[in-house]
């Protein structure tokens, strides 16, 4: 596969983002329901939103598929290319945000408040807009009025249950609000024979070990929180979190591989072993570079490592059979790959060979046209198995746009630190103590 060259990559990310601001919706302030038509981003108007994919109709505010997480995903675009455009977009996107926080029926990180508020605060820090963080604390006390003592809903994972609302809150200053979501974990802990684990969606038999839905998405938050608040039992919960997850490895010594849950949740549909950020060794590897800074012991980075090698001998991007790796976004699929190419890069000197294969393999799968630039992911059971586009961080262009930029710099001699730290990925530090 051809190598590509960053001025490449920066083009079609710049046709990437011009597909999206051609998807916005135009609002009228306070006016979370927006009007007809769309906007391409520019000016000082009302707000700006967007829905999952171009041919919805329901204005969408969250971090996984909506107008928050490509708000972040402009704020990216505006420090790469110091283009006040992309910032002015992110401004009108954070008063479409504010306008939902009073109505949005949901508190997580992913899909509800707590993502929003995330998204506010960072264009408040980014670029001085003071509405945009009053907007987030609104948002964080609804989310804070919505505690049960246990939980906000049946998820009690990352991506919509507690452990997203604990990094949300950190991500956002309120520590107090992290502590308050982490805690609950202390009580429901289930022992196993390596450590424990957590019923992270109520009634679900299966166990899940993985960072969007299991285990190690409650061991990052454990982790995290009691960093930042000086709480040793919390930290201590998450390493045995991590233990239980370990000792499920069944790649041997040299590899790192767990099944997505045990008993297999929904064996019809989903497969037992999967490679990317949400259910697999990508998203490991996170965890175990997390838990290096806090724990400081080195046994922790031999595992990254040990993801590291089991992801980039797997076969991906490579899509050689019907199901495998059919999906280029952030969340499963090549784009969040490459997050972790280019922290690998930054960390240890290695990765960017590997993430030039994988930006090689998103150009090529990228629909380019006059309207921009955009990817089609795909599912092998329907026909067609092209999927439409969408927009968002999780499985659309905002999440492959902010990498694609990261990988330009990372391999031009730039900063490759993001413009705003998600709240699930530990920043990358090389052995000067530079962030990338």
């Amino acid at each position: 596969m051809a190598t590509t060259r960053p001025d490449d990559a920066e083009a079609l990310a710049t046709g990437a983002l011009d597909w999206l601001l051609g998807c916005s919706r135009s609002t009228a302030d306070g006016d979370p329901g927006g009007g007809p038509g769309t906007d391409p981003g520019g000016g000082t108007g009302g707000g700006l939103a967007w829905t999952t994919r171009p041919s919805d109709d329901e204005l969408n505010p969250t971090l996984y598929s909506g107008t928050s997480g490509i708000v972040l995903a402009l704020l990216e675009a505006r420090g790469h290319f110091l283009d006040d455009r992309y910032g002015d977009a992110a401004v009108r996107g954070a008063r479409s945000i504010a306008a939902a926080v009073g109505e949005w029926e949901l508190s997580s990180l992913y899909f509800g408040l707590t993502g929003m508020a995330v998204a506010l605060r960072a264009v408040h820090d980014v670029l001085g807009d003071a509405a945009a963080g009053a907007a987030a604390d609104r948002a964080l006390d609804r989310v804070r009025a919505r505690f049960d003592g246990t939980r906000w809903g049946p998820q009690f994972d990352l991506l919509g249950g507690n452990a997203g609302i604990a990094l949300g809150a950190l991500a956002t200053g309120d520590v107090d609000l992290a502590v308050l979501a982490v805690t609950p974990y202390l009580r429901t802990a289930e022992p196993t024979p390596a450590g424990v684990h957590w019923e992270t969606r109520v009634g679900r038999a299966a166990r899940q070990h993985h960072l969007s839905h299991g285990t190690l998405g409650v061991v990052h938050a454990l982790a995290s929180v009691g960093r930042a608040a000086s709480r040793p039992d919390l930290v201590e919960l998450a390493a045995a979190g991590a233990s239980d997850v370990v000792a499920r490895n069944e790649a041997g010594p040299e590899g790192f591989l767990v099944p997505h849950s045990d008993p297999q949740d929904q064996p019809d549909r989903i497969e037992r072993y999967s490679y990317g950020w949400c259910q697999g060794p990508a998203g490991d590897a996170q965890v175990f570079r997390l838990l290096r800074e806090v724990l400081g012991d080195p046994s922790w980075s031999a595992l990254a490592d040990r993801c590291w090698s089991t992801v980039t001998r797997s076969g991906l991007p490579e899509r050689s059979r019907p199901g495998f790796w059919d999906n280029s976004g952030r969340c499963c699929g090549t784009a969040g790959v490459l997050a972790l190419a280019c922290d690998r890069h930054v960390e240890e000197g290695t990765g960017l060979a590997f993430a030039d294969v994988l930006v090689a393999d998103l150009v090529s799968r990228a629909t380019v046209d006059a309207g921009g630039a955009r990817w089609s992911n795909v599912e092998h059971r329907a026909t067609p198995s092209a999927l439409e586009p969408l927009t968002g961080w999780a499985m659309g262009n905002a999440g492959i746009v902010r990498e694609l930029l990261r990988w330009v710099r990372a391999g031009t001699g730039r900063d490759p630190a993001y413009a705003v730290t998600w709240p699930d990925h530990p920043p990358a530090r090389n052995s000067l103590g530079g962030k990338g």
